[in-house]
This record gives C-alpha cells, structure tokens and sequence, in this order.
C-alpha cells in the first residue's frame, strides 16, 4: 500500500508561485506515475499533470501548461508541483495520486490517493 502526504498549500496573491509537494511512503514509489489532480468547490476533481516513474514524461492540462511544472525525486519518494503565474481560478484542493499504469489523465486510473492540501489565490 501507498500513503500519500501532501504539504505546501496557503493563500497567494494572484501572480504568485507556490511550490507543492507529495511525499510517498513505502519503497515502490519509483514504480509508479505520480499525478496532480485539483477539485474547487461544487466542481468536480481534474486533472492537472503528471509525470512517468523515471521522470521521463510529463503532461498538463492546457489551463496550466506553461505555469505548472511536476517533476519528482524518487530517492525521496516525493513528487512536486511547482506553480507560477497563479490565478483566482487556480484555488482548490489539490491531491497527488499514484497509478502503476502509464501517464494517464484518468482519475479512475489511480490507485492511491493523498488528502489533499488547499491552495488559495486571491485577486
């Protein structure tokens, strides 16, 4: 079993940068993909990126390409979500999660789940 810790959530202004982050417990973390998923209130949860178990491969929904980076250290099990540029409609709760299939946008495809950390942009 994977347990997923997320951490570095706040409040921001708009244009500001928060970097997140999602530590995994267990020794397999290298196995997996490592995906960033967003849920803001009365919406349901999206997809926003993620990155193949050797870092390799990243993709990100359009509403963030070119503002989001993920990247991940597997020697310390922890995935990473930078964000730049923020705006209002970036708040939600963001979740990590993990799938041992390929890079997907599917949040059916993922197995494990973190509890989330809010992240909130203010205009």
């Amino acid at each position: 079993q994977v347990r997923l810790l997320e951490s570095g959530g706040g409040l921001v202004q708009a244009g500001g940068s928060l970097r997140l982050s999602c530590a995994a417990s267990g020794r397999t973390f290298s196995s997996y993909a490592m995906g960033w998923f967003r849920q803001a209130p009365g919406k349901e949860r999206e997809f926003v990126a993620v990155i193949e178990k050797n870092g390799a491969i990243k993709h990100y929904a359009d509403y963030v390409k070119g503002r989001f980076t993920i990247s991940r250290d597997n020697a310390k099990n922890t995935v990473y979500l930078q964000m730049n540029s923020l705006k209002p409609e970036d708040t939600a709760v963001y979740y990590c999660a993990s799938t041992a299939l390929a890079v997907t946008t599917e949040p059916q495809a993922y197995h494990y789940w973190g509890q989330g950390t809010q992240v909130t942009v203010s205009s």
